[in-house]
């Protein structure tokens, strides 16, 4: 977790998952996180989303088995947990004095696909416990909301190699998705409402993101009237 020091005080890390439904926006806000805070002197990591490394390579869940999908699951957590500590270490050996990690989905986001049942047997035969996953490993969750849900008529599968949900599906991923992280300290919901372009949803983000680390956005955030 994050210590708790002045903004420009001693050595800072800051840990965040972004995760969400399907075409929330995940991967444009992820750039846009990045540009933000390199201009504000930040060094910034973002660790890749998993589950598309895995997709991408010819897994299709249409095609899995109960039996299959829950293997699936629990090689790509562990997998995940893999992947950020390689950014983790490296941000702990890292000079930079402030330091944001950005993680494309989190330890929890597994478990919006499997019951909870299966999830719990998950936990055990892996040897990790929910709290360290969902309530301390990461400082914030922010959470896009699908464009199915709200924005509708952004919706699209076309930008996506990986994604076939229709819009009722995509709620409810992202309904479940959501339900994973209750439970964090520090969990925001960036929604479709209230924003009269996808730029807007993006400020939303960063000032989401700010609001909690604490730092001032002065006039670096201008919304669209």
């Amino acid at each position: 977790m994050v210590e708790q020091n002045p903004i420009y005080g001693r050595r800072r890390i800051y840990k965040i998952v972004l995760t969400g439904g399907p075409c929330g926006g995940k991967t444009t806000g992820q750039e846009r996180l990045r540009t933000f805070f390199e201009e504000i002197g930040w060094k910034v990591y973002t660790v890749p989303e998993t589950a598309n490394i895995l997709l991408g390579g010819g897994v299709k869940f249409a095609e899995l088995s109960k039996e299959q999908c829950y293997r699936f699951q629990k090689d790509m957590l562990l997998a995940l947990l893999r992947i950020e500590a390689v950014f983790f270490n490296q941000a702990d050996v890292s000079n930079a004095e402030r330091i944001l990690i950005i993680c494309d989905r989190g330890a929890m986001d597994p478990a919006a696909y499997i019951d909870k049942k299966s999830w719990n047997e998950m936990l055990k035969e892996t040897n990790l416990d929910q709290f360290s996953l969902r309530e301390e490993r990461y400082d914030q969750i922010l959470h896009m909301t699908t464009a199915a849900d709200g924005a509708e008529e952004y919706y699209t599968l076309a930008n996506s190699n990986v994604r076939t949900e229709t819009i009722q599906e995509a709620i409810e991923h992202d309904r479940r998705t959501r339900d994973a992280w209750l439970g964090h300290p520090r969990v925001d919901v960036i929604e479709n409402v209230g924003c009269k372009s996808f730029d807007d949803k993006l400020l939303k983000l960063i000032a989401a993101l700010c609001s909690r680390m604490g730092l001032p956005t002065e006039d670096r955030l201008a919304f669209n009237s």
